[in-house]
């Protein structure tokens, strides 16, 4: 697949089979967000992978839309360390890029995957900063729930010329 196909192919699937992900998958996923831009290279993302049923089955409680957790058997939490960043608002932004890295990484290699929103919902920040025990640095910014897709969807044409303005407003 190439990266216009994955980008253009790429969407949120919340259904997924049985199957278990791969340790080789999950480490190119890994690869993948690592590769993302950040600002002054900073890369202040850290990953916790979250392959327990008892930790994803928990996450429902404290965020309603993650109902898909009960059936995924990974998920990754990108969180981002607020020691490694000169500038805090970056922290987001770097994050947020190695989150798309990895939705196109995990869509590339056949899978499904859903980016389910943490930052700046307090009770998602709180929830699962208890469940995971999160030191105080690091602010739970993204989850991205993973497996092998029970669906399938077409490509959305998101594409919108009203949106688009050259040189000025």
């Amino acid at each position: 697949m190439d990266a216009l196909e994955a980008i253009l192919g790429r969407r949120s699937i919340r259904r997924y089979t049985e199957s278990s992900v791969s340790d080789e998958a999950v480490e190119t996923i890994m690869r993948a967000a690592m590769a993302a831009p950040s600002a002054n290279d900073n890369q202040p993302w850290r990953f916790i992978i979250i392959n327990k049923r008892e930790i994803l089955d928990a996450i429902p409680a404290f965020h309603q839309y993650s109902a898909m957790l009960k059936q995924a058997p990974l998920a990754i939490l990108v969180c981002g360390d607020k020691t490694a960043v000169s500038h805090s608002g970056y922290l987001y932004l770097d994050c947020s890029a190695a989150t798309q890295n990895m939705l196109l990484a995990v869509h590339a290699l056949g899978l499904g995957a859903v980016w389910l929103g943490i930052y700046p919902r307090e009770q998602r920040v709180a929830g699962i900063r208890n469940l995971l025990r999160l030191p105080d640095n690091l602010e739970p910014v993204a989850l991205v729930s993973i497996g092998h897709p029970a669906e399938h969807k077409p490509p959305s044409q998101r594409f919108d010329k009203e949106k688009i303005r050259y040189n000025r407003w």
